[in-house]
């Protein structure tokens, strides 16, 4: 039986892709990040050198000036630069997150108005969905958004944003009708000198330390109608589709962060010597190796597939994103533990860059969703027949 093998490997153009990134990366990127993770500030000019290549906001549409990105070449983007800074792989994953729901669900003034600055690399674009006791159960957010006159008055907080303070735009969620319950949540965008708008202390995290987290605080902040992102009470919808899509990102990210923790120890076990001969030569050594691979991979290709669904909106996109995310984020924590391992008492210095992979991995298993959360999504997909085996 004949069989179309190029099902099963990437275009010419998605190489190309991976190559320009890689490059690009390895030059102006990764010489910031042990910078940005010490201070644990913005690494501006891995922005700027992303921003010259396009690669900051790769997935926004043509017609609104973006590079028109497919899923796949978005995920080999994120992937790629992750492999040598997580902090600035959030930028285009942070960016695609933000966006979304205009993509989804805006009007087309909205798109026109606030996707062409992203694409000119002029904004940054947000999202703030989680409160303080409305995480995982995000139907119960308290932030409310009031009729006034031709606009509404937002008040409350939002938790947890990623990179808040540098980002110009946010899609926020508000309770507009709180009889409603979760058909009671719209979605409104806001911009950073809206007049009660401001921010909370920087958050003192353990990794991704150059991407700013911030809560984001609202006081009578007064939003015009024209800024709502599709219809009043969708706003929880429209954020539900948007983590379907951009889970896969977040698989993307921790992919690329295994990635790097297995090519650092590759390389390092090959010049390391005990015994009198390389570390590498140690079958325990290699079959550590061959499982950080081999995972790493398996990954991969999860998360390409979960990346196809996406571009193609398919019905079994809950499910392949929410594995994908999951399967990733384990597996990156997984690996970068033993990539420090591997180095021994060096690994757990900032000498080498996988103790700052080890730390930047674990949040992949926490945001946009735990992935407690991401089991039970499939689980809800297998349940209710979406998905079969």
């Amino acid at each position: 039986m004949d069989a179309d093998f190029d099902l099963y490997r990437l275009s010419d153009e998605h190489e190309a892709i991976r190559s320009a990134v890689r490059e690009l990366c390895t030059d102006k990127v990764a010489p910031h990040a042990a910078e940005a993770d010490e201070t644990g500030t913005f690494p501006q000019a891995s922005y700027d050198a992303l921003r010259s290549a396009d690669f900051h906001a790769p997935h926004i549409p043509d017609e609104y000036g973006g590079a028109g990105a497919d899923a796949l070449a978005t995920c080999i983007v994120i992937e790629e630069i992750a492999r040598v800074c997580a902090s600035s792989s959030l930028i285009p994953a942070v960016n695609k997150l933000g966006t979304m729901p205009l993509l989804l669900a805006a009007s087309p003034s909205v798109k026109s108005r606030y996707l062409p600055p992203v694409a000119a690399g002029e904004a940054m674009f947000s999202y703030g969905l989680s409160e303080r006791e409305a995480g995982s159960d995000t139907a119960s957010m308290t932030t409310r958004a009031i009729p006034d006159g031709d606009g509404f008055r937002l008040s409350g907080q939002k938790s947890w944003i990623t990179n808040a303070g540098v980002s110009q735009y946010y899609t926020v969620m508000a309770v507009t009708d709180p009889s409603a319950g979760s058909r009671g949540i719209s979605a409104f965008v806001v911009e950073a000198t809206d007049e009660g708008f401001s921010y909370g202390a920087p958050e003192r995290k353990l990794g991704i330390k150059g991407s700013p987290t911030r809560e984001l605080l609202f006081d009578n902040c007064w939003i015009p109608s024209d800024r709502v992102v599709g219809d009043l009470g969708q706003g929880l919808k429209i954020a539900l589709r948007t983590l379907d899509h951009t889970r896969v990102t977040i698989g993307a990210q921790a992919v690329g962060i295994a990635a790097g923790a297995v090519a650092a120890a590759t390389a390092y076990v090959q010049q390391r010597q005990q015994f009198g001969r390389p570390i590498a030569d140690f079958q325990g050594v290699q079959f550590m190796l061959a499982d950080m691979a081999m995972k790493t991979e398996a990954a991969r290709q999860m998360v390409y597939r979960a990346a196809a669904a996406s571009e193609r909106d398919e019905p079994t996109l809950s499910f392949l994103g929410a594995a994908a995310k999951c399967f990733a984020s384990d597996t990156a924590m997984a690996v970068t533990t033993d990539a420090v391992q591997l180095f021994g008492g060096y690994g757990y210095t900032r000498d080498y860059p996988v103790e700052r992979m080890m730390r930047d991995a674990k949040i992949t298993q926490i945001y946009e969703g735990t992935n407690q959360i991401q089991r039970m999504v499939m689980a809800r997909q297998l349940l209710k027949g979406v998905v079969s085996f």
